[in-house]
C-alpha cells in the first residue's frame, strides 16, 4: 500500500508541475512566444491522444461505478494533462471528452451534457472489471508510447512536457496492474 500511496502522490505532484509547465503567460510554448503551426498542430495531436484516454476512464468509471475511488485520481490527471498539452484556449472546447466532468449524488464523473448511461464507449467496457482495468492500463501503455514518439519532433519546452506526460502514463499503467499486487 505505500508503494501505491508514493507514486499517487509523485504522480499528483507531477500533474501539477505538468500545468504550469504548459504555458507561463497562458500560450503554447511558455516562454512568452508564439508556438508555431507546426507545435500547435502538435499540441493539437497530443491532446487527442490524452483526450481518448480521458474517454477510456469515463466509460470504465461509468460502466463499474465501484471504481470510482480507485480510478478518479488518475482520471484526474489524465484531464490536467489534455490541458497542459492543449493550444491555449482549446482544452475544454475542442471536444466534449474534454469538457468538465459532472458527478452524480454518488460522485462518479461523467461527462457533462452526457445523459444516456448506455453510450457506445460504456458498451465497449468489459463486463469484469478485472479485464476493464487491464485494457484501461494498456491504453496508458498506448498513451505513453505515442506520446514517447512524438518526442523527436517537438519543441525543447513542449518535449519536456511530453516526457512527463508519458512517465505519467506508464506510472498509471503500472498503478492499474502491478500496483495491485503491492
Amino acid at each position: 500500500m505505500r508503494r501505491r500511496a508514493l507514486l499517487t502522490t509523485g504522480a499528483g505532484t507531477a500533474a501539477v508541475l505538468l500545468t504550469g509547465c504548459a504555458a507561463e503567460d497562458g500560450r503554447p510554448g511558455g516562454d512568452g512566444t508564439h508556438a508555431t503551426d507546426a507545435e500547435t498542430e502538435l499540441r493539437r495531436r497530443s491532446a487527442t491522444t490524452s483526450r481518448e484516454l480521458l474517454s477510456r476512464y469515463d466509460a470504465v468509471i461509468a460502466r463499474h461505478t465501484a471504481l470510482t475511488a480507485r480510478l478518479a485520481p488518475l482520471r484526474a490527471e489524465v484531464d490536467a494533462h489534455v490541458t497542459a498539452l492543449s493550444p491555449a484556449g482549446t482544452a475544454a472546447s475542442s471536444s466534449p471528452a474534454a469538457a468538465a466532468t459532472a458527478a452524480d449524488p454518488k460522485g462518479t464523473p461523467r461527462p457533462s451534457g452526457t445523459s444516456d448511461p448506455n453510450t457506445t464507449a460504456r458498451r465497449n467496457v468489459p463486463a469484469d472489471p478485472a479485464v476493464a482495468l487491464r485494457e484501461l492500463a494498456a491504453a496508458e501503455r498506448r498513451t505513453a508510447d505515442a506520446h514517447a514518439a512524438t518526442l523527436g519532433g517537438a519543441p525543447d519546452e513542449f518535449a519536456r512536457l511530453l516526457a512527463s506526460v508519458a512517465a505519467a502514463a506508464a506510472a498509471h499503467a503500472y498503478l492499474l496492474t502491478e500496483g495491485n499486487r503491492a
